[in-house]
């Protein structure tokens, strides 16, 4: 589906009144599973800073928690390894806001096996949400995002894509393919003449959920090791809001790293 620039012309005037704002005021973002955890400190950053941020989780029940503490934000259901969700959400955004200018694919999930003990199974339902969601939300979104005229997609990926981490084996695959397809992606924008431009965050510790599960199957001095450079995710927040907003206008396929130098050490 080709993207409509026709009402690039139209929302550009307001991009500069924005900018005298919030960092991000008016802009519609979208992000993935907004819930919990990253997400939903990457929704309460947004949101402080003037977007107006839909909320989306598979977890309805949270994804409304977090939007009712915000203000002008959005709830919806989205499982992102469903095409017809994707559609739907992205009707109901276009339905209500009439543009959409960012979108943060943060859904992902984890389990904590080796290549030996993973199966097919567990193997395809970690690189379905975390590889193949990213995959539909790019999708889905680009031609919504080439007509807001500044479009930016903001990829969560981690530093597990880059380091050898044997006890989350599926995982740091999938966090592999949103690096690759987001390279991909911006290539395919640039030759397309599309407006849009995509970044990666690669987080390593930070205090979630998913990394308190993780610390029970690391050996005792990996776990050390990260607690002494875990982070908040409100640190990554920070990141992602920089990512969306027009600050960051000329940053086009930056791969960040935020794991306050675990990787490097």
């Amino acid at each position: 589906m080709a993207a409509d620039l026709s009402r690039v012309k139209r929302w550009q005037p307001e991009r500069l009144v924005m900018a005298a704002k919030g960092r991000v005021e008016g802009k519609v973002v979208l992000v993935t599973g907004a819930g919990h955890g990253l997400g939903q400190a990457d929704a309460e950053a947004l949101a402080r800073e003037g977007a107006r941020v839909i909320v989306a989780d598979v977890d309805e029940q949270a994804a409304r928690r977090v939007a009712e503490a915000l203000p002008a934000a959005m709830a919806l259901h989205l499982d992102v390894t469903c095409e017809t969700q994707w559609q739907a959400s992205l009707a109901k955004i276009m339905q209500v806001h009439g543009r959409l200018d960012a979108l943060v694919n943060n859904a992902g999930i984890a389990r904590f096996e080796t290549v030996e003990q993973s199966s097919l199974e567990s193997f395809r339902r970690v690189t379905a949400v975390s590889a193949e969601g990213t995959f539909l939300g790019c999708k889905t979104c680009l031609p919504a995002l080439a007509a807001s005229g500044a479009g930016s997609i903001v990829n969560i990926a981690s530093v597990a894509a880059i380091r050898g981490n044997p006890a989350a084996f599926a995982y740091s695959a999938a966090k592999g393919a949103v690096l690759s397809m987001t390279r991909s992606l911006i290539v395919h924008c640039q030759q397309q003449g599309y407006p849009v431009r995509a970044n990666m965050v690669l987080p390593g510790s930070h205090d979630t959920e998913m990394v308190r599960q993780a610390y029970h199957f690391a050996a005792p001095e990996l776990r050390e090791a990260a607690r002494r450079h875990e982070g908040k995710p409100q640190h990554v927040a920070d990141l992602v809001l920089f990512l969306v907003s027009d600050e960051s206008i000329r940053l086009n396929g930056a791969e960040i790293v935020i794991d306050n130098g675990r990787t490097v050490a």
